[in-house]
């Protein structure tokens, strides 16, 4: 007779073996009818799942963060169904949970195309309105191999043999499909409702370009319509804000195939660089950071030493010279071991900063890559503390207040913040990654915030504090980090003289406040949607003249506001007044500065603002204090 615990403490028994979708009735029809699977003793399985124990049992609906998942996870396979309803001859590879949905890879002999899509999509939503019952059963892994073989679908057989021999594999089945999974899975498909196929991509078998090209099916599920349709809303926003699209519109920068993955600044988007540089050059005085500049090539023997080699080599470019063998570097702490191992350091030196705005290189797949969000050339505003146990705690706060202040400045008021645990793949012992993950925690700790923390996910050398901010569509965007490291000061040499004349290896803080110079700069444009503000703006004003009559005066404007400091422009061209605000307009310029005969005599400006909205005459000397006051506002 199982006991059964709810989540509210109180206790059922049953005569005999029960699955959860009769502890679910025996609740009432309402959690019967909403129950989409379960968890005993906190681990997700079927509705389907038999209990002949005593246990903890939680129901699980689309109201938990766990029924989406299972709905998208459901969702994928009720797309490959349809695929194989309508495609017989397709075969069905991979098909995760993603971020807002789910994708599904195929091997099919032709292109799929965009009335393909709406036929699957189609073909989905009438397979669901079957409501046909998905159910789970577990064959031996060669048995498993034989009946997809059998079928036809050889990506699942060598995803199958990769499974140890003697191991079971679970399949899931609805009508006449079936698909291996682990599960857990919607108890039929009338429980999908909401979703929606979003689009088609190229992709390789198990993501190696050396592979079979597949063809990738992207869709959305969700749990109500409005939640969808608000997606489908962001999503809209979100490509109105493309960065790769204003970057091209407002002429600040582009890629092209020569150079995959490395951005070509241009004058108005190198401007816009220099403002976010030059404001964080001045963050690393203010906080007592000595700015250094490292190599970008380096033997392999430093990176072996380092721990690169052996974890992180297949994201690094290789080359050779006079049969030496070198390496671009992908980071730049190893760079700024070198610098402290220059000198004899004391511990009255400590803690000793360095900052760099270092040039780094990984080698990203092509498939991954995506505008400035994801490059394979970057600058980061890196920086590297050298410093005693002691000083971990007051260093880490001391950068988290930096960092809030940072982000606040250019606009972002909610960050999230995270920290990312020892991974598999990894240098250290445990009792090393104990003691390092501990620091962050107090740190945090003594900032009194709240974090969340993700396991794994820590860089092979050191845990770190994640900060993700929010853009202004409420998307979360990782930038800054500070990680601590006890190791590659050891793996380097790194020491210092301490109060009693031994020699001690410091703990090297790794920290980095907008992190990828390219990404904060590509996020910065859509949060902004292009239209940036004045103090980070590339063009703050510029100068229209209205007739011939008045293109010396606009000159003279011009110059006048650039002694000041401001960045502004003239257009001069023998064009009407109209086409020339409409196209400055579009450029998202802060200022549209209209000279005529008029201004010319009054020695004043005509005053457009962005948004189409027209200020009014001012003299030219008040309206140059008017920018500066609103510059010196805005910092």
């Amino acid at each position: 007779m199982p006991q059964i615990t709810l989540p509210d403490g109180s206790v059922r028994h049953f005569d005999g073996d029960v699955t959860l979708a009769q502890i679910a009735a025996s609740i009432g029809p309402g959690l019967a009818k909403a129950a989409l699977a379960g968890k005993v003793d906190g681990r997700l399985v079927d509705l389907s799942h038999a209990i002949s124990h005593d246990t903890q049992v939680t129901i699980v609906t689309d109201k938990d963060a766990e029924g989406l998942d299972i709905i998208r996870h459901s969702t994928a396979h009720l797309l490959a169904y349809a695929v194989k309803e309508l495609f017989p001859q397709a075969q069905v590879t991979i098909g995760p949970v993603i971020e807002n949905g789910f994708y599904y890879d195929f091997a099919y002999k032709r292109p799929f195309t965009p009335d393909d899509l709406a036929a699957i999509e189609a073909k989905m939503v009438s397979l669901a309105m079957l409501d046909e019952p998905v159910s789970r059963r577990v064959l031996p892994r060669d048995e498993a191999i034989a009946f997809f073989k059998d079928q036809g679908e050889i990506y699942k057989a060598e995803l199958i043999a990769g499974i140890p021999p003697g191991e079971d594999v679970s399949l899931y089945t609805e009508g006449r499909f079936t698909d291996l999974c682990r599960g857990p899975h919607v108890p039929s498909t009338g429980k999908l409702k909401v979703f929606k196929l979003m689009k088609l991509a190229g992709a390789y078998w198990r993501g190696d370009h050396r592979n079979e090209q597949l063809q990738r099916i992207y869709g959305t599920a969700w749990t109500r319509k409005e939640d969808q349709a608000a997606y489908l809303q962001r999503l809209e926003e979100a490509e109105k804000r493309d960065h790769r699209r204003l970057g091209k519109e407002l002429d600040l920068f582009h890629f092209q195939e020569e150079a995959p993955g490395l951005a070509f600044w241009h004058p108005k988007g190198w401007a816009l660089w220099q403002v976010v540089e030059q404001y964080m050059r001045q963050v690393y005085l203010d906080s007592g950071y000595h700015e250094v500049r490292c190599p970008q090539v380096l033997d392999v023997s430093l990176w072996k030493q380092s721990g690169h080699w052996d974890n992180y080599a297949e994201n690094m470019f290789f080359t050779e010279s006079e049969k030496r063998e070198y390496a671009l570097k992908p980071m730049n702490c190893p760079g700024h071991v070198q610098v402290f191992n220059a000198g004899l350091r004391s511990y009255r030196d400590l803690p000793l900063r360095y900052g760099e705005f270092g040039a780094c290189h990984r080698n990203e797949p092509s498939g991954a890559l995506h505008g400035l969000l994801r490059v394979r050339g970057f600058t980061q505003d890196d920086g590297h503390i050298f410093c005693t146990e002691d000083q971990i705690e007051p260093e880490v706060t001391a950068f988290h207040q930096q960092a809030m202040k940072v982000y606040s400045d250019f606009g972002f008021i909610e960050i999230d913040l995270k920290i990312a645990l020892r991974p598999e793949k990894r240098i250290g012992d445990d009792v090393v990654w104990d003691k390092a993950e501990a620091a962050l925690r107090a740190a945090l700790k003594a900032c009194n915030v709240r974090w969340t923390e993700l396991p794994g996910e820590g860089a092979f050398y050191g845990p770190k504090i994640e900060y993700h901010m929010k853009d202004s569509i409420g998307r979360a965007w990782q930038v800054g980090t500070m990680q601590v490291d006890f190791m590659m000061p050891e793996r380097l040499g790194a020491s210092y003289v301490d109060e009693h004349s031994a020699r001690v290896r410091p703990v090297m803080l790794h920290r980095a406040v907008v992190g990828s110079m390219e990404r904060f700069i590509g996020v910065l444009i859509e949060h902004h949607a292009g239209a940036l503000p004045l103090w980070l703006s590339p063009l703050q004003a510029m100068v229209l003249n209205i007739t011939d009559d008045s293109a010396a005066y606009a000159v003279e404007v011009t110059q006048a506001l650039k002694k000041q400091g401001l960045r502004v422009e003239s257009d001069l061209r023998n064009e009407k007044i109209t086409y020339k605000i409409r196209e400055h307009s579009l450029q998202k310029i802060p200022y549209l500065l209209v000279v005529g005969d008029k201004e010319r005599a009054s020695l004043s400006v005509a005053v457009r603002a962005r948004g189409n909205k027209d200020l009014g005459a001012f003299p030219l000397s008040e309206f140059s204090q008017k920018m500066l006051k609103e510059l010196a506002d805005l910092q």
